[in-house]
């Protein structure tokens, strides 16, 4: 990627399709990088974010931004015009429900992820997935009910970029032994994102596919 151009690091399967779902939304002029996975972990992206987890966005200046929830805040600022205000009512709201879903929801996906940094015998890394398991269904009842309420069509009652992580999130239950089909706004909601113009493109420059 030139070094004079924004660059937001993306890899497969994480939580930076929220981040490149947002460059298209905004027809940011961001390029995107999508490392194989494994990239995060080597020297070249370690230079960039030596924490080794992406996304990150690499500025022109040689300025580096880590976290979704700030890349997602500075886009908003930086090229969504008063669109993506923080100052607005739904600009607060969707720091409010990022913040929510990048400290509780995510990070209790940690478990099921990586087990062994919680636990060390098999047994015992079951039981902390079943319990991490318990604790992420409260997670996608509440959202089902914030998403229900607002309308059903937008996390928010408007589309932000909460539903660009929310699509992640979603994504990412059917690797658990939790079921979409218990959350009758989520699935739909699944749908509107991948029949969405800026997800096709997000999940093409990703080497992801379409779930529904």
């Amino acid at each position: 990627m030139p070094d004079n151009q924004d660059t937001l690091y993306t890899m497969p399967g994480t939580c930076s399709l929220a981040a490149n779902i947002a460059v298209a939304w905004l027809d940011a002029p961001v390029a995107v990088a999508n490392m194989d996975y494994g990239d995060h972990k080597k020297d070249a992206y370690l230079k960039i974010n030596p924490k080794g987890k992406v996304p990150a966005i690499r500025f022109a200046d040689g300025d580096v931004l880590t976290e979704l929830s700030a890349i997602l805040g500075w886009l908003g600022a930086e090229h969504g015009k008063d669109r993506y205000a923080r100052d607005t009512t739904l600009g607060r709201r969707e720091a409010e429900a990022l913040s929510y879903m990048t400290s509780e929801v995510h990070a209790s996906y940690g478990p099921h992820f990586a087990a062994q940094n919680f636990a060390e015998s098999e047994s015992a890394q079951e039981e902390v997935k079943q319990a991490a398991y318990d604790t992420l269904r409260g997670h996608y009842e509440r959202m089902e009910k914030k998403l229900s309420n607002a309308g059903g069509e937008w996390y928010l009652g408007e589309k932000s970029f909460a539903d660009a992580f929310l699509y992640v999130l979603v994504r990412w239950l059917d690797q658990t032994p939790l079921s979409l089909g218990d959350y009758p706004s989520l699935s739909p909601h699944r749908d509107r994102m991948e029949a969405d113009e800026g997800v096709k493109t997000a999940l093409a420059r990703q080497d992801m596919e379409p779930q529904g």
